[in-house]
């Protein structure tokens, strides 16, 4: 049963999610009823919840409710945005930090709200390659500049502590739309400047 976007943190799907937890602990052959795993199932549900409050968030909206008429066609870059996501294939964390810049066409954006749609679409469960091109994607489209470019540096915890098991193995991701993929120049900026 699908949910609504409202629906998603009521109490109620809290209640099915935790109810789901208290067996998968059961299946593990844990004693769910012990006094330390009494209050997990919900802790678990919750948190669940918070990690994928993306889903009831909308990043265009959230660039369209900052746009600003503004001449300045020069790159804007906000670097270092951490960011937390969830890795779809394993629901283990992946952890890093996002560059995202952009060059004005007669509109700029705050720039919280570049950091926000990072957020928007960490909190979803993800794979880092279609994070970073839902980030690029979103900014082209809303604020329509001559470019963006998006690169993300991340360590995923299901190749870092299972599996493979290598401890400091970072990911990188990167996409580009406009200037920043047709001059190498402009690129190039970008990528020395988030050394």
């Amino acid at each position: 049963m699908a949910y609504r976007k409202d629906e998603i943190y009521s109490e109620d799907v809290t209640g099915q999610i935790a109810a789901h937890y208290k067996e998968i602990l059961r299946l593990l052959g844990e004693n769910p009823d012990r006094e330390g795993l009494l209050k997990t199932p919900e802790r678990v549900a919750k948190a669940l919840q918070f990690l994928t409050q993306g889903y009831g968030q909308d990043g265009a909206e959230i660039i369209s409710g900052a746009i600003f008429k503004e001449e300045y066609q020069q790159m804007v870059l906000v670097k270092d945005i951490e960011l937390y996501s969830t890795c779809e294939h394993h629901l283990m964390p992946f952890i890093g930090k996002a560059h995202v810049a952009y060059i004005p066409d007669g509109y700029i954006t705050g720039l919280s709200k570049i950091a926000r749609v990072v957020e928007t679409f960490a909190r979803r469960l993800q794979v880092q390659e279609r994070l970073t091109v839902q980030i690029r994607d979103c900014i082209q489209k809303t604020l329509k500049p001559l470019g963006v470019a998006v690169v993300i540096e991340a360590a995923h915890t299901c190749m870092q502590i299972r599996g493979v098991q290598k401890s400091n193995a970072i990911t990188t991701t990167s996409a580009f739309s406009g200037v920043f993929l047709k001059d190498e120049r402009t690129r190039n900026e970008f990528l020395n400047l988030i050394k």
